[in-house]
């Protein structure tokens, strides 16, 4: 810890009285495989449990690196006596994670990794028919009180409780849904994963909220549904097995009871979420270089 916080405290000196330096090849190769290699661990960690906290630990880093560069020698006694063991029990609590993620690292095709920045993927939103598919599926379910849990991912991706259940990659379409869910068959039990257009696995298991806000009235169902949505920004659609009413969990709220235009409302919102916020950067865009046009006539 003590050469982490002396290199920290070398690079902000070196960083406050930069000159600048002839770069060489040798220099924008080592970027590229630099760039490469960090942005495939973030594609790696972000579909773990580690995203949130490796957030936390750039921002440690931010305040440890200001420390350095302004010598507050108590925050960097205070970190050197504490990273270590944290890193060690870094270690310990994600071995699942770092283990499989060096068994992909042996089975990955280098070749065309290379060139995968996810230009090719899905944009991940929905179709309009998606969204009458899963309402037509949860309010037929809901005639016949069959319960269901249909998580549907935005923006967090899911994988860490994707893979507890088993892997579909299916197109999603009513028939599907209720054939999952029916009563006494292989699948029916946990939750579906919906990306994009797809269910991608069933039978999970999500998180239970411990929240002492939530009715007691409400079963595990419910409270499942809840707690995937406080730890991600995912929507989750409820069926409950004892009414058959309709409820939808987001961003730690349930809103129960919901008709068939509540629900698609609720999935148009995050539907248009993406596009909704590049109208919006458009029209800051916008307004901004009316400000500029209006300073240069003035």
């Amino acid at each position: 810890m003590q050469v982490f916080i002396s290199t920290l405290q070398g690079f902000a000196e070196k960083y406050m009285y930069w000159t600048p330096q002839k770069i060489r090849l040798t220099d924008v190769v080592e970027i590229f495989i630099i760039t490469f290699l960090f942005y495939h661990v973030l594609v790696w960690i972000k579909g773990t449990r580690a995203w949130m906290l490796f957030k936390g630990i750039v921002v440690i880093l931010l305040f440890i690196l200001i420390a350095a560069m302004f010598q507050m020698n108590t925050i960097l006694w205070l970190a050197s006596r504490t990273v270590d063991v944290a890193l060690m029990g870094l270690a310990v609590i994600f071995q699942p994670e770092l283990r499989k993620a060096l068994d992909q690292l042996g089975r990955k095709k280098f070749v065309t990794a290379l060139f995968d920045f996810g230009i090719m993927q899905e944009s991940g939103r929905f179709s309009d028919r998606t969204i009458n598919e899963l309402v037509k599926a949860s309010f037929e379910m809901g005639k016949v009180k069959t319960g269901a849990l249909i998580v549907v991912e935005q923006d967090i991706v899911l994988t860490e409780y994707e893979r507890t259940g088993i892997e579909l990659d299916s197109l999603l379409t009513s028939q599907l849904l209720i054939n999952i869910f029916e009563k006494n068959t292989p699948l029916h039990d946990g939750a579906i994963i919906v990306r994009g257009d797809r269910v991608v696995a069933a039978t999970c298991y999500l998180p239970l909220s411990d929240s002492m806000a939530i009715s007691k009235e409400l079963g595990t169902r419910h409270r499942a549904a809840i707690g995937i949505s406080e730890v991600s920004d995912s929507l989750t659609i409820i069926v409950s097995e004892e009414t058959g009413a309709v409820s939808v969990a987001k961003t730690g709220r349930i809103f129960r009871n919901l008709d068939q235009d509540g629900l698609r409302e609720h999935l148009k919102v995050i539907q248009n979420a993406e596009r909704e916020q590049s109208r919006l950067q458009l029209l800051q865009r916008r307004l901004k270089d009316a400000k500029k046009r209006r300073k240069n006539t003035d």
